[in-house]
């Protein structure tokens, strides 16, 4: 019966430990790890791309009403001033209503994005605004590897680590 390798953690931190390594994975295209723990993290992604793989296309475009502030030339909020029903006067934002066209998931779709998100992290770049990694999924790494059956991950292998001679690999997306 096959098992995971517990590498000498408890349930929480190892898995949470993998969720990083998985994320940063993904987030990077390579990771320097020991030889044990890029194995179980090779598992898990390439699990989540031929996922991704799978759903790519799995989506249908709407139109969605959308509610926005009307900007002036400058980028501000257009404001005007109203009467309130007991005489006060106050300034309001003028609203413009407009349509754009958005993707829909198909719901196995939404079901692997839920997938894909209990397995990775959230992650922020430089100034703070959150990374999409299940749109980079869908977006960049599944139709580069669209027409491969697995193996969309390879492991390096670096050598022994000084202090405590673990085999440490580079684990990259091929």
């Amino acid at each position: 019966m096959p098992s995971n390798r517990k590498l000498g953690k408890t349930t929480d931190i190892r898995l949470a430990m993998l969720k990083t390594l998985t994320t940063d994975l993904i987030l990077h295209g390579k990771i320097e790890t020991t030889e044990a723990r890029a194995k179980e993290v090779k598992a898990i992604a390439d699990s989540i791309i031929s996922l991704a793989i799978k759903e790519k296309d799995n989506f249908e475009n709407v139109d969605v009403k959308v509610v926005k502030a009307k900007l002036d030339s400058k980028g501000n909020k257009v404001t005007e001033l109203v009467k309130s029903k007991n005489g006060k006067e106050y300034l309001k934002v003028v609203k413009e209503e407009t349509t754009e066209k958005r993707q829909k998931d198909m719901p196995t779709r939404l079901n692997a994005r839920r997938k894909m998100m209990r397995k990775l992290n959230k992650v922020k770049d430089e100034n703070g605004k959150n990374i999409d990694l299940t749109a980079k999924l869908f977006n960049e790494i599944a139709p580069k590897y669209e027409g491969r059956v697995g193996g969309y991950t390879r492991i390096l292998k670096l050598g022994q680590r000084r202090g405590d001679a673990a085999e440490v690999v580079i684990l990259q997306l091929v």
